[in-house]
């Protein structure tokens, strides 16, 4: 009896394996759609003007730009500092 069972489940588990790898080459021979997974949510990148890191907006630091209304985004408060004393703008290697 249960060598009739562990026998079912291993050509059942031969089979799924089978029908998979011949979905694969159908699916890659162009013969149907492949079951594409929805696209994550995104997140757009800010790049910090100091050190050159990106940073999503959220979990940046930000400073708004006189004038102008532009908002730079930085990775930390070191960053954002050194940007209000140099204003470089140009990003360079972190030393810290």
């Amino acid at each position: 009896m249960i060598r009739f069972l562990l026998v079912s489940i291993l050509i059942t588990l031969v089979a799924r394996a089978f029908w998979r790898l011949m979905d694969g080459v159908i699916e890659a021979a162009g013969g149907r759609p492949g079951r594409a997974r929805p696209p994550a949510n995104a997140v757009k990148l800010a790049r910090d003007p100091v050190c050159g890191t990106f940073i999503a907006p959220a979990r940046a630091v930000a400073l708004e730009a006189r004038g102008g209304g532009a908002v730079q985004y930085f990775c930390s408060e070191h960053c954002r500092d050194e940007f209000v004393r140099g204003g470089s703008g140009r990003p360079h290697s972190r030393t810290s």
